[in-house]
């Protein structure tokens, strides 16, 4: 009986150095099942409130919807910016003939700023697109001429002002240009309200030929006469109509560009740093190879 007691002690006992080996790995799972525990937040158990993982998965949730709204953002900016340019590069296209053009061709007859004395010698109406060859007013710039009013005048470049001053008598006067074409503007047609037709003849037309009024004549081309001329009016307009259709377009190009262009963002933040500036120095190796080793020491002891 002895013996049996001696010898079931001595076989249920182990060794020493397998103690030890199973002690070690026992450690070693107990410590990474705690931490994949705590990195899990604790899935497979209750989860607190007013824990730290709760804070964890709240500021997760709040950034996730963050980037939604931003990219909701930026997905409805896009569209405006896209239908910016399309609408830029339409508006453009539209002013050109019906504002760029005349003003230029304004600017380039060169009025004079100051307005000198005409007189109506002759007035035409007619009808028909054969005798309407041209026309002191027209209402649209690109429809054909049916009615049409011929003016004709004298002009003298004495100032209208000096004129109201001291009238002169019109047989003696010596008229610079005589029995040339009266314009409304320097296209002479427009678009109603600012341009009718109706109103033209009657303020210079049959009832008040002979009687002296301002006008505007062209310093480079002489016989060019309007009625209608303001030097601030038309650059003004000159000015809006080239610079806001290309600024917008301008920036929703740009925009667009940078959002969605790989080239341009690439191009955009661009490291400045020389190319032997990229590569880590020998201080930045030594700490890195620091830290490493220390990491493997804190990897062991585990």
């Amino acid at each position: 009986m002895k013996k049996s007691s001696t010898l079931t002690t001595t076989t249920s006992m182990p060794t020493s150095p397998t103690l030890s080996a199973q002690t070690l790995s026992a450690s070693k799972m107990s410590l990474s099942s705690s931490r994949s525990g705590r990195s899990s937040c604790q899935s497979h158990g209750p989860v607190r409130p007013g824990s730290g993982c709760v804070d964890a998965i709240k500021a997760k949730r709040e950034e996730i919807e963050i980037d939604t709204i931003l990219e909701k953002a930026k997905f409805y900016t896009s569209v405006c910016l896209g239908t910016t340019a399309i609408l830029s590069v339409f508006t453009f296209l539209f002013l050109i003939p019906f504002v760029v053009d005349p003003a230029i061709s304004t600017i380039i007859a060169d009025y004079d700023p100051v307005p000198v004395t005409c007189v109506v010698i002759d007035h035409i109406y007619a009808e028909g697109i054969k005798n309407c060859s041209w026309s002191s007013c027209r209402e649209g710039c690109t429809s054909s001429l049916t009615k049409c009013h011929q003016l004709f005048v004298n002009y003298t470049r004495i100032p209208y002002s000096e004129w109201e001053r001291n009238p002169r008598d019109l047989e003696r006067v010596n008229w610079d240009v005589s029995y040339t074409k009266f314009l409304i503007n320097s296209e002479g047609c427009g678009y109603p309200p600012t341009t009718n037709c109706s109103v033209f003849a009657r303020q210079y037309g049959f009832n008040h030929i002979g009687e002296p009024f301002p006008c505007y004549y062209s310093r480079a081309y002489p016989e060019v006469v309007i009625g209608r001329y303001s030097w601030e009016n038309n650059l003004y307009h000159l000015v809006l109509s080239l610079i806001i259709p290309n600024v917008l377009f301008a920036i929703s190009i740009g925009v667009l560009s940078y959002w969605y262009c790989p080239c341009c963002e690439k191009a955009c933040n661009k490291s400045s740093r020389v190319y032997a500036e990229k590569f880590p120095t020998k201080e930045e190796i030594v700490n890195c190879m620091k830290c490493n080793t220390e990491k493997s020491l804190t990897l062991n002891v585990f």
